[in-house]
Formats: structure tokens, sequence, C-alpha cells
């Protein structure tokens, strides 16, 4: 198998929209209100909102592909601070990090985050950060096996559930 990362662009818009939707659908709507899922999702995850992330310049999007296949996305951005740490050295926050459910285990996920690495060097990030749903075991997992630590938390807000992710970081 193939593993290609590239940089989105517009026209992966609607690609984009349909993996984030699908990938966030299969693993929190069994724990989430349908109502809040189906909110979150449609204010996340809708075409448009893929399209004008793409066209912002202060987003990188990253795209793997199988084979050809979209199997997972990334999204950095640089300059957004974590709030449990307002000191961090030039950060950059993985705002999103989803691999498709047919590729588990196949080192998509891997090779994505060795991108996340290269191009949070190439925009010169000292510190990488994410928030991760505090039930969501198996990533804080890949995550910890990536050098990142808990450092507190954040709430993340799905549809109208506050909820808690922990924070993450990462010196590079």
């Amino acid at each position: 198998m193939n593993i290609s990362i590239r940089k989105g662009t517009p026209g992966d818009a609607e690609a984009l929209a349909d993996i984030a939707r699908r990938t966030f659908h299969e693993t929190f709507a069994a724990y989430n209100r349908p109502g809040d899922n189906e909110l979150h999702e449609a204010r996340t995850y809708g075409v448009a909102q893929q399209s004008r992330e793409l066209q912002d310049p202060s987003i990188i999007t990253l795209l793997a592909e199988c084979d050809g296949a979209l199997a997972g996305f990334t999204q950095l951005k640089p300059g957004s601070v974590p709030p449990p740490v307002p000191d961090a050295e030039h950060p950059i926050e993985v705002a999103r990090f989803y691999v498709d459910k047919p590729w588990h285990g196949h080192g998509v996920a891997q090779k994505m985050m060795t991108a996340v690495e290269d191009e949070a060097r190439r925009v010169e990030a000292r510190t990488m950060w994410l928030g991760v749903w505090e039930h969501n075991e198996r990533a804080k997992a890949f995550y910890a096996k990536c050098g990142f630590v808990d450092v507190g938390t954040q709430i993340f807000i799905v549809g109208t559930d506050p909820q808690t992710d922990r924070v993450m970081l990462r010196s590079l």
C-alpha cells in the first residue's frame, strides 16, 4: 500500500467534508445526543465550511491518500495558543487529526504525524498541541506514543453540549 501526504486544495472540499463528517460520526455519535452530534457535524463539516478552511491561509490542511483513496486528514493552526499553556513557544495546534476507519492499523496515522511534524518545523513552530476528548482512549494512547503529554483541559462544544478535552502538548 502506498501512503502519500499532500496539502489540501479547494477542489478537495467535498471529499474532505465527507470523510470529516463520517469519521466524527463513527467515532463519537454513540456518546452524544443525536441532536448535538448532528448540529456539530452540520456546523463543522459541511462542504462550504471545508471550502472556507481550505482557502484560509492560516489553516494548513494535509490529506493522507492510500493508493489514491482519501484515508485521513489533519488540520494545523500555527500561532494558536493552548489554553492551559499560554506561554508555549511558537505553538501550532493540531486542530483535527482523523483517519478513516478502514485505514486504522495500516500506518496512516504514523505517516500523517510525521507530516505534521515536518509541517510544524517548516513554519518554525516549537510546540505542537491538541485537544482530545477525555474518553477517547485510543487517540490519547496514540498521541502519548508520539510524545505528547497531558497538560490540562479545555471545553469543546458538541452541538450544545460542553465536553472536556484533554490538552496534550509536545515540543519539537
